[in-house]
């Protein structure tokens, strides 16, 4: 899975900039997307897609809409102006008599279950061992058989590096196991889009690496959809297929990693990546 790599470098609040080559089908689609706080516009008129199969970042300065983006595809939030489509289904409005008005939370729910996010605060349940951590939602949303959904954990628990762990209590882990836990519970839902948000703001610097190890793997060897919100920007650079540079609700820039952390067009770009290099 990926995101709008396909460089029509305009994912900003100008023309609708949809997939082009390279990467496989559009599976997010903003158009037109206005989010206020009060009188604050954190994201203003945005046209902006993500193509299947794809890993995007969102850099830029706090504040400047990248984690509302992230928010409004969990729906923890809900546009002001505009639309929202994931896999060519509309996310919070559904069409009904030929005209387009809010959705239920039905359509929601399922249209929902296409994305999995992992939160800078790993939001693990206290009271549930690790294995059941994974689990839970597997059985209880997808209704999957309870044997499978435990085969499936122990493969994700390889997979970021826990499988000892398996029988402990959240509070019995790290920081950085908790957070490579919530990665392996969001892949458990088996998404077609992994959203990333500050996954390692929460943690001591030394299990940084470990999680973006963890991360790395999962680009590089699995297709899902990346949309990584991060301040982390070698792990950026490493991941990423496309970069999007964000000021005051806007896409100003995007491009390859390449082109973004080397040659950046714009000079608010230039100001913020001298300020985090």
């Amino acid at each position: 899975m990926s995101a709008d790599s396909n460089h029509p470098k305009d994912h900003t609040g100008e023309a609708s900039s949809p997939a082009e080559s390279g990467g496989g089908a559009e599976l997010i689609r903003f158009d037109k997307v206005t989010k206020r706080f009060g009188t604050h516009t954190v994201l203003d008129s945005l046209d902006f897609t993500v193509s299947s199969g794809k890993h995007v970042t969102l850099i830029g300065p706090s504040g400047s809409g990248k984690t509302t983006i992230l928010r409004l595809l969990m729906t923890l939030l809900k546009p002001d102006e505009g639309t929202i489509k994931v896999g060519g289904q509309y996310l919070t409005h559904e069409e009904k008599g030929g005209k387009l008005v809010p959705a239920g939370e039905k359509h929601t729910r399922e249209v929902r279950k296409k994305i999995g996010m992992v939160f800078q605060q790993f939001n693990l349940f206290p009271n549930m061992k690790v294995l059941r951590n994974i689990t839970e939602a597997p059985v209880h949303v997808l209704g999957m058989d309870k044997d499978a959904a435990e085969e499936r954990a122990r493969e994700l628990l390889d997979l970021v590096g826990l499988t000892e762990h398996l029988d402990k209590y959240p509070t019995q882990l790290s920081g950085g196991q908790q957070q490579r836990v919530a990665i392996a519970r969001a892949l458990a839902m088996r998404p077609q889009v992994l959203l990333l948000d500050e996954v390692t703001s929460a943690l001591d610097p030394e299990l940084v690496a470990g999680v973006l190890d963890v991360l790395r793997d999962i680009a590089h060897t699995t297709d899902i959809t990346m949309l990584c919100v991060t301040h982390e920007m070698n792990f950026a650079r490493d991941i990423s297929d496309d970069v999007l540079m964000f000021d005051a609700g806007r896409v100003i820039e995007s491009g390859s990693p390449e082109k973004i952390f080397t040659e950046p067009e714009h000079e608010r770009t230039r100001e913020f990546l001298s300020a985090v290099l």
